[in-house]
């Protein structure tokens, strides 16, 4: 393993390395079976990752967002087709992923993906989030979600169905249960 010279404002970034896992031999064994959405997930949190440590800003350019906005649009015409994410800048890249994320919506293919992809959403952000405020209001948003139900009030009615027979019968008993009672009021006589 050769050894490269680092100047002190460069940082080098080796990853850890468990030695129970297998290296791939090549790029075609290295190739994760993952979506599309998820590959260019994995890439963005990996750009932000690589930026947040060296301290470099990721700014796209015009040309930057160009790219971006095409393969966003080649993504949705054709979902099937692949793109080559690692023939992009970082730049691209990281456009291509805020573009996604907005547009995400239109990319779920029913309602309750859509719902499934809202409930993820916000369990990462009530992860994530940097104050408690904001992990509060994801995990109130998570609790209003249909199906989680966590601040629902329930109220349960029941319905009796009784025969004529059986209603009369049982007010007959009430009306028993009455006589003899007293009950106390007060008379208010009316001037005309």
């Amino acid at each position: 393993m050769s050894k490269s010279k680092i100047n002190s404002d460069e940082i080098q970034v080796i990853p850890y390395i468990e030695h129970s896992v297998p290296l791939p031999q090549n790029k075609k064994d290295a190739k994760l079976d993952v979506t599309v959405n998820e590959e260019l997930n994995i890439r963005a949190n990996t750009i932000k990752e690589l930026s947040d440590i060296s301290g470099d800003v990721i700014e796209p350019t015009a040309i930057h967002r160009e790219e971006a906005e095409k393969i966003a649009r080649d993504m949705m015409t054709d979902p099937s087709k692949l793109p080559e994410y690692g023939n992009y800048p970082n730049e691209t890249m990281a456009y291509l992923a805020g573009l996604v994320a907005q547009t995400n919506c239109m990319l779920v293919k029913d309602m309750a993906d859509f719902k499934l992809h809202v409930l993820n959403r916000a369990v990462q952000e009530a992860e994530t989030a940097p104050t408690s405020r904001e992990r509060l209001a994801a995990l109130r948003t998570i609790g209003e979600i249909d199906g989680v139900d966590a601040f629902k009030k329930k109220t349960e009615i029941t319905h009796i169905t009784k025969s004529g027979d059986e209603l009369e019968k049982e007010l007959r008993e009430t009306i028993e249960q009455l006589k003899g009672t007293v009950i106390e009021g007060e008379v208010i006589e009316k001037d005309d």
